[in-house]
């Protein structure tokens, strides 16, 4: 079944383009390039054949988790972390995982993280190899190098079923490589990489309806032996216009070895 909703493209452009966090030292404080709002058909999966995280670079799965709650005071953290290598490891058949960061998101005007409305993936390859750096230092990062690894981010909604806002994803093999545009993350602290995509009518938008608390979606956002990268946002759209249910949901970044 195809559902419609609205998502927000990059443009391309001739300078260089950036978004700016915690801009002026105000946590939240997002400074954004241009997008452009698109009106595009949506896949829900839930109702027909999922794919598989090898063809499609994103899998959903039944996954439920001892935490409830996933509060300021960490305290969740060791139980989650020891969850989401289970599942990495049963899905992916990941040797080694390191969680590395986790983002709650509040569909709410007044949250300091809110959902991702604008169409792109985590890390462009500059970006990926820095992060790599970062996480491990130079030393053990050459050895993952001569490997094979790659960045994992694995979705869940929190509190309540999603009724709106729902995380939908691009199929790899419908966005061109021109679509992508490298931006720059400017944070108080530190600078990355990302990539933004550009409409293009080819593109094949999917997602899975009404997920649930039990439930997770996990793609990949960068492989050093050529899987690609899943562009994703959240879609501006709702399934159920008698609920009022805000979308809350928390997003695992990884770091797996193959």
């Amino acid at each position: 079944m195809t559902q419609t909703a609205t998502v927000n493209y990059h443009v391309h452009k001739p300078e260089r383009q950036a978004f700016e966090l915690d801009a002026g030292g105000i946590v939240g404080n997002l400074i954004s390039p241009e997008l452009t709002p698109t009106r595009v058909n949506v896949l829900d999966v839930r109702l027909g054949e999922r794919g598989e995280f090898k063809g499609q670079s994103v899998g959903f799965t039944e996954f439920p988790s001892e935490v409830h709650s996933f509060g300021e005071d960490q305290a969740w953290v060791p139980t989650y972390d020891t969850e989401l290598t289970r599942l990495l490891t049963t899905e992916l058949h990941a040797k080694e995982v390191i969680i590395f960061d986790h983002t709650v998101r509040i569909d709410d005007p007044n949250a300091d993280r809110k959902p991702a409305r604008n169409v792109h993936s985590d890390y462009s390859q500059t970006g990926a190899e820095q992060r790599l750096i970062d996480i491990l230092g130079p030393e053990k990062a050459q050895e993952w190098v001569a490997g094979h690894y790659a960045f994992i981010n694995v979705w869940r909604p929190v509190e309540a079923t999603i009724n709106s806002a729902p995380l939908g994803f691009v199929a790899p093999d419908s966005v061109a490589a021109a679509d992508w545009i490298t931006l720059d993350l400017i944070y108080p602290d530190r600078l990355g990489q990302i990539m933004g995509l550009a409409a293009n009518a080819d593109h094949r938008w999917l997602y899975m309806s009404k997920m649930a608390t039990d439930e997770v979606a996990f793609f990949n956002i960068f492989d050093n032996q050529g899987q690609p990268p899943v562009a994703h946002s959240a879609l501006d759209m709702i399934e159920d216009p008698t609920l009022n249910t805000i979308r809350k949901s928390i997003e695992s970044r990884t770091l797996v070895r193959y």
